[in-house]
């Protein structure tokens, strides 16, 4: 344990050893300071937040990543709390950059002007069992400029002020000193790219119950009966839970006869759906996802995810290939995670592993919402992702971008173009998506689940809806089925194939190729005029219908 001084230069007196053991636990350093014995060091930067410190109350986590913020030249404030219902006692917190989100329109004659952006910079402290407050989750990395040279004062910063003036007599000055007990405990070293643990044999091994699945009174019984009245009902039906060696449930994995069948016949394309875990919703489900025969969302598996790291998501990943006898999918889509990149690597080594385009371009206002010139930029970026033909006209569209608005340090920029074959449409034609996933500007994506699960939606909430949300969804299937099985299709153009593939496909597929091939089948003829770098001109001859005479017509095609 430390007892560290925070004023306007604070002094942290950081040790590596672990000495003793600490107040209650043997994970903590044992050695203290104070404002006299912490004046005589030399002065030190602040350590980050970090993943693993631990706070005797919320006001001192808060006062840390206050001084933290002041020192970095930001404001902070608690953008979101969760509470227990009966005692409504505080249990998880989320302190944020003060440019955090966005502010609600308002209908004021002369409304204030926008000032934050979206910013991503937050830690989000947990209590645990230790009675104390734990940093869980940490972003350090901001949308917009910071210095500590940049002299703002923040709301945030008035509460040091205050909280200092409470506690010294009237005739004192005011310093801003305030002290608080920080510990550093011994999952601060364990954690490697969020999923290392501390052996046992090392001697200081902790069961870090961030790591497992929260389930409140009544979640545990919820899910139980769920499991059993699904194998009494469903005896095709398949699930995996996985257990720490205390005993706490880490994850759970489930699929039914329904969804093991539909995989033997929509395989090519798996969309991994992790939505809840990424927006941070107490539910933390992971969905897998196909595309029907009318290009509608099947479920292929579903589970319950302890953790957003390599290990968690390689046990999942396992516990669904097992279920569905180890064939792979073709191609796998993905958000752009890091530690989902390892694991599918890992599991699925033939797969194809691409990126949803949406939720990349879904993050633009949070990533670069507070450059000057955002708009812009935002244009550029739409024209350069999703109106090149070519990969030269990608490659210099990107380069155009950057070079004008002086973006080649954007550290995401920069990790979005190194994995551009793995998301940017023009370098994926030879990948077959099925449909799943939006390519075009104005395209949405909605999750398999979505109106069923909500920020709060409980496990037990969540196990009692998941029959309706099949239900409907089998309903839907059904009622295409029928609609499809009883459509005659209007033939549009000459070709033979157009004939054999009413013939193949149901009636929501067959209606996008058609417009394919009668878009093909009314262009005869192409010549090149000119070429000039990147562009080339064409003139195209197609048939057109004209007052119910067919005519040609030539256009000019860049």
């Amino acid at each position: 344990m430390e007892e560290v001084c925070l004023n306007s230069e604070p002094v942290f007196d950081m040790v590596d050893e672990y000495e003793g053991d600490g107040e209650g636990e043997g994970d903590c350093s044992a050695v203290e300071h104070d404002d006299e014995t912490g004046s005589k060091h030399s002065k030190k930067e602040p350590p980050l937040p970090t993943i693993g410190l631990e706070f005797d109350s919320f006001d001192e986590a808060y006062d840390f990543y206050n001084i933290y913020a002041k020192e970095q030249g930001f404001g902070i404030r608690v953008s979101n709390s969760w509470f227990r219902t009966k005692k409504k006692e505080r249990y998880r917190a989320k302190l944020s950059c003060s440019s955090a989100g966005f502010k609600k329109k308002s209908e004021a004659n002369n409304p204030r002007p926008e000032t934050r952006t979206g910013c991503p910079a937050m830690v989000v402290i947990r209590l645990v069992d230790s009675k104390r407050w734990r940093i869980v989750e940490v972003e350090l990395e901001h949308n917009h400029q910071v210095s500590p040279q940049i002299k703002r004062f923040y709301k945030s910063h008035k509460k040091m002020i205050l909280a200092a003036r409470k506690a010294r007599p009237p005739t004192e000055p005011v310093t801003e000193i305030h002290t608080i007990k920080l510990y550093r405990t011994a999952a601060m070293d364990a954690v490697s790219n969020g999923f290392s643990n501390v052996s046992e044999r090392e001697g200081i091994h902790q069961p870090d119950h961030s790591k497992h699945l929260e389930l409140k009174e009544g979640d545990a019984y919820a899910v139980y009966n769920f499991f059993c009245r699904m194998k009494l009902t469903n005896p095709n039906f398949f699930y995996s839970m996985d257990f720490d060696d205390d005993s706490p449930l880490k994850n759970v994995f489930w699929a039914d006869a329904r969804s093991r069948a539909a995989y033997g016949y929509f395989s090519d394309t798996v969309a991994i759906d992790t939505t809840c875990l990424t927006n941070k919703y107490e539910l933390p489900l992971i969905s897998f996802v196909g595309v029907n025969h009318h290009g509608q969302s099947v479920l292929l598996g579903c589970g319950f995810l302890g953790h957003k790291s390599v290990e968690y998501f390689v046990w999942i990943f396992r516990a669904w290939l097992k279920c569905m006898l180890g064939h792979q999918p073709q191609v796998i889509v993905t958000d752009q995670c890091k530690s989902l990149q390892i694991a599918v690597s890992e599991v699925f080594p033939k797969a194809r592993h691409c990126f949803c385009l949406w939720y990349i371009m879904q993050r633009v206002p949070e990533k670069l919402g507070g450059l000057r010139g955002f708009e812009e930029i935002k244009r550029q970026l739409n024209k350069a992702v999703y109106n090149s033909l070519k990969i030269i006209e990608f490659e210099t569209s990107w380069t155009e971008m950057i070079k004008k608005h002086g973006l080649g340090d954007n550290k995401w920029l920069q990790t979005l173009y190194e994995e551009r074959k793995q998301w940017v449409p023009v370098y994926l034609k030879d990948t077959f998506f099925a449909g799943m996933i939006p390519i075009r500007e104005n395209e949405s994506l909605n999750a398999f689940f979505d109106g069923y699960v909500h920020k709060h939606t409980s496990f037990k909430e969540f196990v009692d809806k998941y029959d309706l949300a099949l239900y409907r969804k089998h309903l839907k299937e059904a009622t295409a089925d029928v609609q499809s099985k009883n459509s005659s299709f209007e033939l549009k153009t000459r070709c033979n194939f157009e004939v054999q593939l009413s013939k193949a496909y149901t009636k929501e597929i067959f209606d996008k190729f058609q417009s394919e091939v009668e878009g093909m089948y009314s262009c005869f003829n192409t010549r090149q005029v000119t070429a000039n770098g990147p562009i080339i001109t064409y003139i195209v001859k197609e048939r057109v219908e004209i007052e119910g005479n067919e005519k040609e017509a030539c256009f000019e095609r860049s």
